[in-house]
């Protein structure tokens, strides 16, 4: 800073307003600094800076597992609001592993991260309580939790379940499964919950029958391994439409099914949940239940700012609950014709 004072000319003092208030620095003068950075070929220290100021311009994100195109729509939505609130966004990935969220998130406290954005796989209130203690605000992404003092952003994922079903009850199937695991998954619990309550809804619950099978993840190669489980079935046993509570079990439930003969739709219904970019090229395309992906991370960035700035203000905070709807979207693996 001081090659560059002097090169152009001015004090430390201007230096630093050039850099972190250049407001109230003169046009000529803000140019004249900034030529001598462009020519000394200087950086500051960002880490030291923020060292010395106590505040980092970092948020942490852990999701549970990466390799899912919902996730990484859910980062991209949440770093668009980051970027334009002028900080950076690490990412962690949990790969749906307690031992490994601790230690992600035990990394972004020891950065003191300014805030933390997290898709939790189980209970979150220990972490979260820790985080707060250290002034690192968190907000809970895919899961709703008004018990824990924070805020939340997710979908209906009761309401999405039910979609799911009654579309496949509306095209006349009366024996049906829902495929996904494991239980011990929220979204998991409360997309089975919505699937049981549109089979117990509808009119001839007792002649309909829906077939409940968990897998050990939420990826294409347990989508496949549940094929072969339903497709082992008797005639009379196997099920007609299948409700995956996820788009890659889906996809993976697809390959199995075209691997055992299995024809989709003419054989079998398949309905998925997410409506990621590959449920629509899939080889048959897929029905699937849409969540607003990027518009989730969006939202949950921006409590998570409203938050930091609240701190930063001294003003009290009212954490929120914000559940989003989800939408049917019908395409080629259940929309061939009525079930006789």
């Amino acid at each position: 800073m001081k090659d560059v004072a002097t090169l152009a000319g001015v004090s430390l003092g201007t230096v630093s307003n050039v850099l972190n208030s250049p407001h109230l620095v003169a046009d000529a003068t803000r140019e004249r600094v900034e030529e001598a950075i462009a020519r000394l070929g200087w950086m500051r220290n960002e880490s030291a800076r923020q060292l010395r100021a106590g505040k980092s311009h970092t948020i942490g994100m852990v999701v549970m597992d990466i390799a899912n195109p919902f996730f990484a729509d859910l980062f991209t939505g949440a770093e668009e609001c980051v970027h334009e609130h002028g900080f950076s966004v690490q990412l962690g990935n949990s790969a749906n592993t307690p031992d490994r969220e601790a230690t992600q998130l035990n990394l972004f406290e020891q950065h003191r991260v300014r805030g933390l954005l997290l898709a939790p796989i189980g209970p979150a209130s220990a972490p979260i309580e820790r985080l707060r203690r250290r002034g690192i605000p968190t907000v809970l992404v895919d899961r709703i939790s008004s018990d824990l003092d924070c805020c939340s952003v997710a979908v209906d994922d009761v309401e999405g379940g039910r979609l799911a079903v009654q579309h496949l009850l509306d095209m006349g199937h009366r024996r049906l499964a829902v495929v996904g695991g494991p239980a011990d998954l929220q979204q998991v619990r409360d997309r089975r919950l919505g699937a049981q309550t549109a089979l117990s809804e509808t009119a001839d619950a007792a002649s309909r029958s829906l077939l409940v099978i968990s897998t050990p993840r939420l990826d294409a190669a347990s989508g496949t391994a549940a094929a072969e489980e339903i497709a082992a079935l008797s005639d009379a046993e196997r099920p007609t439409a299948v409700f995956a509570v996820n788009d890659l079990l889906a996809i993976g439930l697809l390959q199995g099914f075209v691997t055992h003969g299995i024809r989709v739709p003419a054989d079998m219904a398949l309905i998925g949940y997410d409506d990621i970019a590959f449920a629509q090229s899939a080889a048959v395309p897929l029905s699937s239940v849409r969540q607003p992906r990027s518009g989730l991370g969006r939202r949950a960035a921006e409590l998570l700012f409203a938050e930091i700035d609240d701190g930063d203000a001294g003003r009290p905070h009212t954490h929120q609950q914000e559940r989003f709807t989800p939408e049917l979207v019908i395409r080629r693996s259940t929309a061939l014709q009525l079930v006789s």
